[in-house]
C-alpha cells in the first residue's frame, strides 16, 4: 500500500538511483530489479525531524560527523526518520562553529542512517525570561555579524533558526536573513505586535507551540495569538508531556492540518533508560522518560521519537493515519521549502520510504531507495 494525494492506494512504486520513477498500479518490467514486497503494511513518506538535539546516547552540540551520522542517524532511522535536522543548543561561539563544521561534513555523507540535512540553531538570540533549558550566560542580543559568521562558515548548512523577537537587534536580523534561513520565534514573551512584525518580515515557523512562552491573554495575545492567528507552520511536542492531548486536538482546529509540524525535540536520552544525561552544557536527569535540569527541574527536550510522536497522534486525534502523516512528512518538508524532493511519495522525489504494521510500528525504513532499517 502506498501513500499518495493523501489517501491509501494499492499502488507499486519503481526506485532508480534513489529517486521514484514510477508510482503506478503495477509495475510489470522488474527485470534485474530488487523487489521488496510491502506484505500488506502501510507505505508512508518517510519522517522530517526539523527539532531534535540527539539520541542514542549522544548529544548534538558534542557529536562529531561519524557520531552523527552512525549513531544518531541509525537510531532516527529505526523509528522512520529519513530526514534531520540537528538542533544546536545556546552555546559558545567556538562550540557552535565546531558544530556547524561537524554537521556540514555529516550531510555530504550518505549511508545506513536517516539523512542529515543541516543545522538548526536554537539560540543564542533569545529572551531570558523564557530560556527554558537554554544557559543564560551564553545568551545574546542579536548580533548581525555573528549570524552572518556562522551562516558562511555553515556554506548553505544553517537551513533552520529559532530567534526571540522582543531581543535587542532580532527584528533587523529577521529582516536581513529571512530569504537565506527558515527563521521560527519562540522562548519568547514578545507582545502581539512584535511577533506579527517578526512575522512580516520572514518568520515562517513557531518554535515548539505553547512551550518556552507568553501564553494567550485575552488581553495580550503575544506569541500565541499571532502565531495561531496567522499562516506560521506550528512546531508541537507529541509525547503527552509537553502538551496535553486536548491541546494537541486545539492547535490542529486552530492552525489546520496543514500548519502543525510534529518534532521529537529529542535529547541523547531518547531510546535509552532513565538516569544522567546532558543537554548542551546542561546536566539533564531522566526518570519516567521525562527529562528535566538537574538544577532547576525545569524540563529539557523529551526523549520522544517519531514513531512514537505518530502512535501518539492517532490516538490524541483520533484522526485517520492519511489525516495524521503529513504532519510528520509534507508539512516538515514544505516548512523547509524541499516539498519538491522530500515529504511525499510522488515521481521526482527522494525515495525515503516507511513501513508500518498495523499497530504503527515502523518494520523497516528506506532513505534513498537503500533500506537502512529493517526490525
Amino acid at each position: 500500500m502506498v501513500w499518495q494525494n493523501r489517501h491509501f492506494n494499492k499502488k507499486d512504486i519503481f526506485i532508480n538511483n534513489g529517486i521514484i520513477e514510477q508510482v503506478e498500479n503495477e509495475i510489470k518490467s522488474t527485470d534485474n530489479c530488487q523487489v521488496i514486497d510491502a506484505n500488506g503494511m502501510k507505505v508512508v513518506p518517510g519522517f522530517i525531524d526539523v527539532h531534535t538535539h540527539g539520541g542514542a546516547g549522544i548529544d548534538v552540540n558534542a557529536a562529531t560527523d561519524e557520531q552523527l551520522n552512525n549513531v544518531i542517524g541509525k537510531f532516527f532511522a529505526s523509528n522512520g526518520t529519513t530526514s534531520w535536522l540537528a538542533s544546536v543548543l545556546t552555546d559558545t561561539p567556538e562550540q557552535t562553529l565546531w558544530c556547524i563544521e561537524q554537521i556540514k561534513k555529516a550531510s555530504k555523507c550518505k549511508g545506513e542512517h536517516a539523512q542529515l540535512l543541516g543545522v538548526h540553531l536554537e539560540g543564542p538570540f533569545l529572551a531570558s525570561e523564557y530560556k527554558g533549558a537554554m544557559p543564560e550566560h551564553l545568551l545574546r542580543k542579536g548580533d548581525i555579524e555573528l549570524l552572518q559568521k556562522y551562516i558562511d562558515v555553515g556554506e548553505g548548512a544553517i537551513r533552520y533558526l529559532t530567534v526571540s523577537p522582543e531581543v535587542e537587534g532580532v527584528i533587523e536580523s529577521i529582516q536581513k536573513f529571512s530569504n537565506k534561513v527558515k527563521i521560527a520565534i519562540g522562548h519568547s514573551g514578545a507582545d502581539y505586535d512584535t511577533c506579527m512584525k517578526a512575522i512580516e518580515l520572514g518568520a515562517v515557523s513557531c518554535t515548539h507551540t505553547f512551550n518556552g512562552m507568553k501564553l494567550f491573554h485575552q488581553h495580550f495575545p503575544s506569541v500565541m495569538g499571532a502565531v495561531l492567528e496567522s499562516d506560521v507552520y506550528c512546531e508541537a511536542i507529541c509525547d503527552g508531556r509537553h502538551l496535553h492531548p486536548g491541546t494537541v486536538r486545539l492547535l490542529l482546529k486552530c492552525k489546520g492540518l496543514e500548519r502543525v509540524v510534529a518534532i521529537t525535540d529529542s535529547i541523547m536520552a531518547a531510546g535509552l533508560p532513565d538516569g544522567n544525561y546532558k543537554l548542551g552544557v546542561n546536566d539533564v536527569v531522566v526518570k519516567n522518560g521525562d527529562a528535566m535540569l538537574a538544577d532547576k527541574g525545569s524540563r529539557a527536550g523529551s526523549t520522544l521519537t517519531t514513531n512514537k510522536a505518530l502512535q501518539n497522534l492517532v490516538a490524541f486525534t483520533k484522526l485517520p493515519l492519511e489525516n495524521i502523516i503529513p504532519l510528520l512528512t509534507e508539512n516538515p518538508a514544505d516548512l523547509l521549502n524541499i516539498g519538491n524532493q522530500k515529504g511525499r511519495i510522488m515521481v521526482g522525489n527522494d525515495a525515503d520510504i516507511v513501513f508500518l504494521d498495523d499497530t504503527l510500528t515502523v518494520t523497516r525504513t528506506i532513505v534513498g531507495g537503500k533500506s537502512v532499517y529493517q526490525a
